[in-house]
Protein backbone atom coordinates (compact mmCIF):
# COMPACT_ATOMS: atom_id res chain seq x y z
CA UNK A 1 0.00 0.00 0.00
CA UNK A 2 1.37 3.58 -0.51
CA UNK A 3 2.07 5.61 2.11
CA UNK A 4 -0.87 8.30 1.61
CA UNK A 5 -2.55 5.14 1.57
CA UNK A 6 -1.30 4.12 5.17
CA UNK A 7 -1.26 7.85 6.51
CA UNK A 8 -5.60 8.12 5.52
CA UNK A 9 -5.65 4.08 7.07
CA UNK A 10 -4.50 5.54 10.24
CA UNK A 11 -6.35 8.59 10.14
CA UNK A 12 -9.36 6.75 9.77
CA UNK A 13 -9.00 4.27 12.07
CA UNK A 14 -8.13 6.73 14.93
CA UNK A 15 -11.20 8.68 14.27
CA UNK A 16 -13.34 5.38 14.36
CA UNK A 17 -11.58 4.41 18.04
CA UNK A 18 -12.28 8.13 19.14
CA UNK A 19 -16.19 7.66 17.86
CA UNK A 20 -16.96 3.96 19.16
CA UNK A 21 -14.95 5.38 22.56
CA UNK A 22 -16.84 8.36 22.75
CA UNK A 23 -20.19 6.32 22.15
CA UNK A 24 -19.48 4.07 24.58
CA UNK A 25 -18.01 6.20 27.43
CA UNK A 26 -19.70 9.51 27.19
CA UNK A 27 -23.27 9.14 25.27
CA UNK A 28 -26.48 7.42 26.20
CA UNK A 29 -27.13 6.24 22.87
CA UNK A 30 -29.92 5.77 20.86
CA UNK A 31 -32.98 4.83 22.86
CA UNK A 32 -30.65 5.07 25.80
CA UNK A 33 -29.44 1.91 24.77
CA UNK A 34 -25.59 2.68 25.88
CA UNK A 35 -27.01 4.58 29.78
CA UNK A 36 -28.80 1.50 30.06
CA UNK A 37 -25.99 -1.00 29.74
CA UNK A 38 -23.85 1.26 31.66
CA UNK A 39 -26.32 1.23 34.62
CA UNK A 40 -26.25 -2.88 34.36
CA UNK A 41 -22.63 -3.34 34.66
CA UNK A 42 -22.53 -0.83 37.76
CA UNK A 43 -19.36 -1.23 39.61
CA UNK A 44 -18.36 -4.38 37.98
CA UNK A 45 -14.54 -4.46 36.01
CA UNK A 46 -16.75 -3.76 32.62
CA UNK A 47 -18.86 -0.98 34.54
CA UNK A 48 -16.05 0.94 35.66
CA UNK A 49 -13.88 0.38 31.85
CA UNK A 50 -17.05 2.49 30.71
CA UNK A 51 -16.45 4.98 33.02
CA UNK A 52 -12.96 6.66 31.77
CA UNK A 53 -12.00 7.37 28.15
CA UNK A 54 -9.04 6.77 27.99
CA UNK A 55 -9.42 3.33 29.67
CA UNK A 56 -12.20 2.22 27.30
CA UNK A 57 -9.96 3.06 24.06
CA UNK A 58 -7.12 1.10 24.61
CA UNK A 59 -10.01 -1.83 24.63
CA UNK A 60 -11.58 -0.46 21.38
CA UNK A 61 -8.27 0.44 19.52
CA UNK A 62 -6.96 -3.19 20.13
CA UNK A 63 -10.50 -4.69 19.09
CA UNK A 64 -10.31 -2.19 15.95
CA UNK A 65 -6.98 -2.39 15.34
CA UNK A 66 -7.09 -6.32 15.17
CA UNK A 67 -9.62 -6.42 12.83
CA UNK A 68 -8.28 -3.75 10.36
CA UNK A 69 -4.25 -4.24 10.47
CA UNK A 70 -4.53 -8.11 10.82
CA UNK A 71 -2.61 -8.18 7.43
CA UNK A 72 0.19 -5.94 9.42
CA UNK A 73 3.53 -7.81 10.80
CA UNK A 74 2.60 -8.81 14.37
CA UNK A 75 5.57 -6.49 15.70
CA UNK A 76 4.01 -3.55 13.99
CA UNK A 77 0.51 -3.94 15.85
CA UNK A 78 1.17 -2.97 19.39
CA UNK A 79 2.62 0.46 17.77
CA UNK A 80 -0.62 0.61 15.51
CA UNK A 81 -3.25 -0.26 18.51
CA UNK A 82 -1.25 2.21 20.62
CA UNK A 83 -1.30 5.20 18.40
CA UNK A 84 -5.10 4.64 17.31
CA UNK A 85 -5.89 5.21 21.10
CA UNK A 86 -3.01 7.75 21.68
CA UNK A 87 -4.82 9.29 19.14
CA UNK A 88 -8.16 8.69 19.97
CA UNK A 89 -7.31 10.90 23.61
CA UNK A 90 -5.61 13.58 21.71
CA UNK A 91 -9.00 14.23 19.95
CA UNK A 92 -10.66 13.93 23.29
CA UNK A 93 -8.82 16.47 24.70
CA UNK A 94 -9.22 19.11 21.91
CA UNK A 95 -13.06 19.15 22.27
CA UNK A 96 -14.78 21.49 25.21
CA UNK A 97 -13.58 19.47 28.98
CA UNK A 98 -16.75 19.00 30.97
CA UNK A 99 -17.81 21.99 33.84
CA UNK A 100 -16.58 20.45 36.93
CA UNK A 101 -17.81 21.44 40.71
CA UNK A 102 -15.05 22.83 42.95
CA UNK A 103 -15.08 23.09 46.59
CA UNK A 104 -13.43 25.65 48.13
CA UNK A 105 -9.86 24.88 49.67
CA UNK A 106 -10.66 23.90 53.33
CA UNK A 107 -7.38 25.47 54.11
CA UNK A 108 -8.18 28.88 53.18
CA UNK A 109 -11.62 28.31 55.33
CA UNK A 110 -9.00 27.50 58.06
CA UNK A 111 -6.75 30.32 57.56
CA UNK A 112 -9.53 32.85 57.43
CA UNK A 113 -10.84 31.63 61.00
CA UNK A 114 -7.78 31.36 62.78
CA UNK A 115 -7.15 35.11 61.82
CA UNK A 116 -10.47 36.15 63.13
CA UNK A 117 -12.71 35.84 60.06
CA UNK A 118 -15.42 34.50 59.67
CA UNK A 119 -16.79 30.88 60.23
CA UNK A 120 -19.50 30.78 58.45
CA UNK A 121 -22.18 32.22 60.04
CA UNK A 122 -24.57 35.05 59.38
CA UNK A 123 -24.06 36.76 62.98
CA UNK A 124 -20.45 37.91 64.10
CA UNK A 125 -19.97 37.40 67.91
CA UNK A 126 -21.03 40.81 68.79
CA UNK A 127 -24.32 40.40 67.03
CA UNK A 128 -23.80 42.07 64.03
CA UNK A 129 -24.71 40.16 60.51
CA UNK A 130 -21.55 39.12 58.38
CA UNK A 131 -21.95 39.11 54.70
CA UNK A 132 -18.57 38.54 53.90
CA UNK A 133 -15.45 37.06 55.81
CA UNK A 134 -13.21 40.59 54.59
CA UNK A 135 -16.24 42.88 56.32
CA UNK A 136 -15.07 40.92 59.51
CA UNK A 137 -11.69 40.96 58.89
CA UNK A 138 -11.99 44.90 58.34
CA UNK A 139 -13.68 45.72 61.61
CA UNK A 140 -11.31 44.03 63.49
CA UNK A 141 -8.59 45.73 61.76
CA UNK A 142 -10.14 48.74 62.86
CA UNK A 143 -11.02 52.21 60.96
CA UNK A 144 -8.22 52.84 57.77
Amino acid sequence: MSGNGAWLRLVLTILATWRVTHLLALEDGPWDIIARVRMRLGDSFFGRLLDCFYCLSLWVSALIVGLIWLWRPLAEWPLWWLACSGGACLLERLGPQPDRFELPDRLDQEDTHARGGSDGMLRTASGERSDSGDQDQQSAAGPS
